[in-house]
């Protein structure tokens, strides 16, 4: 069997083809496939399945794979190690990010099957990957802090269907249950429905009230003020890293309006948006 070699811990490229030309083989990296367009069947490790547009596929180094097209069918390839993982995501991810590439590795019933189930999930992702690839390719100004940005959101995104997926017991194992809680909020702190108290307790089959004590006095911070710090600090890399104005940002983020999201900012920043944009942000 051919066996690919990558020597570098990171790389993103695209191809497009009308007939698959690339005998079986495996590879010395992890591997993320998202196809762009067309539609075929995956052959992986003796299992044959269909794919279409907006699949994903997270392969392992030994997993052993072919297509076969149907249709001119635009592949992006992430091709990463596990020492990009440690070395280039976020810090406060960096747990969450491996136990869930582990599980997703190691548990072959995640393997044989498009990673992304969630119809919206599908289309941010594949958003995410092209803009990763323009990020890569081009070589601008803060790319690679770009691209693992983009990465660690790509990633994020598969750890949330995973859970969604039954994949939440498996991720958490061996977490306390205040660290559950935690990893749950850090996930979905964007989504202000299941950040909603009622929905959390349920979620931990605890009650609304109790669920705001425990968290207040097990961390110091209420589950309100840990969503916050997660928009403060989604806050601060689209100021240092994109061109969106303080009222985009702020629409993005679920603030009010502007005037919110300033109040908010200076509050735990010591200073406003356009001042923090002012001083981080490249001439």
């Amino acid at each position: 069997m051919k066996r690919i070699v990558n020597f570098s811990s990171f790389n993103v490229f695209s191809i497009e083809k009308e007939v698959w030309d690339i005998e079986y083989h495996n590879h010395n990296f992890y591997e993320l496939i998202v196809i762009e367009s067309g539609k075929g069947t995956h052959h992986l490790n003796g299992v044959t399945f269909a794919y279409k547009k907006g699949d994903i596929f997270l392969l392992r180094p030994s997993d052993a794979h072919e297509f076969s097209i149907k249709s001119t069918t635009r592949f992006i390839y992430i091709k990463f190690t596990e020492q990009h993982i440690w070395e280039s995501l976020q810090t406060d991810k960096k747990r969450e990010l491996g136990k869930v590439v582990q599980m997703l590795m190691e548990d072959r019933s995640f393997v044989y099957e498009s990673a992304i189930k969630n119809k919206a999930d599908r289309e941010h992702l594949l958003q995410l990957a092209r803009i990763l690839l323009h990020e890569f390719t081009d070589k601008n100004l803060y790319n690679k802090e770009t691209c693992a940005d983009l990465f660690s959101a790509m990633m994020t995104i598969l750890i949330r269907n995973t859970m969604n997926s039954g994949g939440l017991e498996q991720i958490t194992q061996g977490l306390n249950q205040t660290e559950k809680i935690l990893y749950y909020i850090n996930v979905n702190a964007m989504n202000p429905d299941k950040m909603k108290l009622e929905h959390l307790a349920k979620e931990f089959m605890l009650s609304p009230n109790y669920i705001s004590i425990y968290i207040k006095k097990q961390t110091g911070f209420s589950v309100q003020q840990h969503v916050m710090q997660h928009k403060i600090k989604a806050a601060e890399k689209l100021l240092k890293q994109s061109n969106y104005n303080i009222n985009e940002i702020a629409d993005q983020l679920g603030f009010n309006d502007a005037s919110h999201f300033n109040k908010i900012f200076k509050s735990y920043k010591k200073r406003s948006p356009s001042s923090f944009r002012k001083n981080e942000k490249p001439v």
